[in-house]
């Protein structure tokens, strides 16, 4: 079957960190410019991320009135809505995500008509199913109770051709990818800057691994542009 190959794509502190109020600092600003030029440097197939991350840059708290869907009847298995030019892939394995639409609509070109896959259990609320049905969300059965991250991206690429994502965070989800050894390369934007206790790692929860590293550039404001490989 195969899978995408996978890039973890991140901003990063001195000290490791990809959360904080880093990201309100003249230097966190000019490493955010850094990270979606290079997102767009990319060219993907899809980005990732999980469902805190979704909830902060994309869906911002809003939920669906479920309550029409009580009673739905859910086929069983995946759900392709659609094929796309480019994905965005939401590993919310509960299903809780509030989407709008079937698509992501930003001013980042890196981002924006994205379709939306998500990534879920199949104890996932079949009220949540049925509502992303009529909203034209695609959805994969990722697992029984727990996602198997390896079957997810063999779906991935099996079901909607995507041959390249971007891991885009947080650090929980890239720290299952890392302890899984299904990241094949690691893009990091290195801003200079040290966010202090108390906020998340880059992979949390990761395990020992060595990768070699391809690229160093220095990108404008002072970051350092990082790509490491297998």
């Amino acid at each position: 079957m195969g899978k995408p190959k996978v890039i973890c794509h991140m901003t990063v502190t001195l000290d490791g960190k990809v959360t904080g109020d880093f990201w309100e600092t003249e230097a966190g600003i000019a490493a955010a410019d850094a990270y979606y030029e290079v997102n767009r440097l990319y060219k993907a197939d899809a980005f990732a991320c999980g469902r805190v991350t979704m909830i902060g840059s994309f869906t911002h708290g809003w939920q669906p009135d479920l309550t029409p869907f009580a009673d739905a009847q859910v086929p069983e298995g995946d759900f392709v809505a659609q094929q796309a030019e480019y994905y965005a892939v939401a590993f919310d394995r509960r299903g809780s995500l509030g989407w709008r639409n079937s698509h992501i609509y930003d001013e980042d070109p890196g981002y924006d008509n994205a379709h939306i896959i998500e990534i879920v259990c199949a104890d996932a609320n079949k009220a949540y199913l049925a509502y992303l049905r009529t909203i034209g969300v695609s959805y994969i059965i990722g697992g029984d109770t727990e996602l198997d991250l390896k079957k997810v991206l063999g779906k991935l690429k099996s079901l909607f051709g995507i041959k390249t994502l971007l891991l885009e965070g947080g650090g929980t989800l890239n720290g299952s990818f890392q302890r899984a050894d299904l990241i094949d390369e690691v893009s990091i934007i290195l801003a200079p800057i040290v966010a202090g206790e108390g906020e998340k790692n880059l992979f949390e929860g990761g395990s020992t691994d060595v990768y070699h590293l391809h690229v160093a550039k220095g990108m404008e404001g002072g970051s350092l542009w990082l790509v490491y490989k297998k």
